[in-house]
């Protein structure tokens, strides 16, 4: 789940801008800067090039540039302005900080790491620097890492709203949903009528990763207040509703997502598992059908199954059964779904070799081990 940029930062700390120009130029450089700030690309190239026209190695004049490319997204000229800076002024910070905003947004998160370091060595309080970094580590995997770079920022600034969105999503990629639960509510409190959407999805997953549907649905329904359409309000919802055993509801919003997306296989094979829940049989298999025939899900397979037997077509649901196994051979359900298909074709010795064939795969599981004593009995 990885981060998106919530909040606008700085471009770079203050101190990272060259300095020591004549009076002429630095106007120049002012008014590049102010059409840059003011997304003027086309205005803001032509005081930087009016720069390099005087003074062909002025690191104001190649910076602008390299940002004004790296604004276009054009990182391979924005990196040769910075390179070309860096090639007279090898500790030009604001050139530095330029090259690894081209990494970073090259997926060269490695490299880009390295300048951010180097450069909090001598400024250890940059916040803007200090979330890069953290924000680096944390797609890199390096948790604690991390967690004390996003710390670092905190302690500067107890309620710097991009920092503990970053934490939050750190928190959320290893599981600690109640930790990232605690940083994006923070998020919330400042200012909840100005929080960006996805901290109010990933609230609304935190409750619902800690089954606390009710909660959840309270964040979904604001997103749905501001986004009608959006995928993962609907689908929050749905599995609210579904954790909440109210079917019904749930495939209201489950049909709302298909409306949308008709061969999305997740979302059929959830609205199949509702229907199935309803006792809607026919519809159910047709939504399992529909799921696979744009590709094999096996849970779409093993919903089939159960519709089928349920309908008391055993054989069916017997193949089905084991095609899902082929894919998913550790799934419990699936064997004692299918001894019961066996057992209710009267085929006893074949349930029995069913259960204890996940026994020989070394899986002890407490409900195949009760219906094989009771078979055996």
């Amino acid at each position: 789940m990885d981060m998106p940029s919530l909040f606008p930062q700085s471009e770079f700390p203050e101190d990272a801008e060259p300095y020591g120009v004549n009076d002429h130029l630095a106007e120049l450089s002012k008014t590049g800067y102010s059409y840059l700030k003011k997304g003027v690309l086309d205005e803001a190239e032509k005081a930087f090039h009016k720069i390099l026209a005087i003074s062909p190695t002025n690191s104001y004049g190649l910076t602008g540039l390299g940002d004004v490319y790296r604004r276009r997204n054009n990182k391979a000229r924005a990196m040769a302005y910075y390179q070309q800076c860096l090639e007279t002024s090898p500790e030009n910070n604001h050139a530095l900080l330029g090259m690894a905003d081209c990494y970073k947004s090259g997926n060269q998160v490695d490299k880009a790491l390295a300048i951010w370091e180097k450069y909090l060595t001598t400024h250890d309080k940059s916040i803007s620097v200090l979330t890069r970094v953290a924000d680096a580590h944390r797609k890199l995997k390096n948790f604690e890492k991390s967690k004390q770079t996003y710390l670092r920022v905190l302690s500067i600034d107890e309620s710097n709203t991009y920092t503990l969105i970053g934490l939050g999503y750190l928190y959320y990629d290893f599981k600690d949903y109640r930790a990232a639960l605690a940083n994006w509510e923070k998020v919330y409190a400042i200012d909840s009528k100005r929080v960006d959407v996805r901290v109010l999805t990933g609230l609304g997953n935190c409750h619902r990763k800690l089954r606390n549907y009710r909660e959840g649905l309270f964040y979904f329904e604001q997103v749905l207040g501001v986004d009608k359409k959006n995928f993962f309000a609907l689908f929050g919802i749905a599995d609210c509703y579904r954790g909440m055993d109210q079917m019904e509801k749930s495939l209201e919003y489950w049909n709302y997502i298909l409306a949308e997306d008709l061969a999305n296989k997740v979302i059929l094979t959830r609205a199949g598992d509702a229907l199935r829940h309803l006792g809607r049989f026919v519809e159910a298999e047709q939504h399992y059908r529909r799921a696979l025939d744009v590709n094999f899900d096996v849970y779409a397979v093993l919903g089939l199954a159960l519709v089928l037997k349920e309908q008391g077509r055993y054989a069916d649901a017997i193949e089905s059964l084991n095609s899902a196994m082929k894919h998913d051979p550790n799934n419990a359900r699936i064997y004692t779904e299918l001894a019961e298909c066996q057992l209710s074709l009267g085929r006893r010795e074949a349930a029995l070799e069913t259960l204890r064939l996940l026994q020989r795969r070394g899986i002890s599981n407490g409900q195949i081990d009760a219906m094989l004593s009771r078979i055996e009995n």
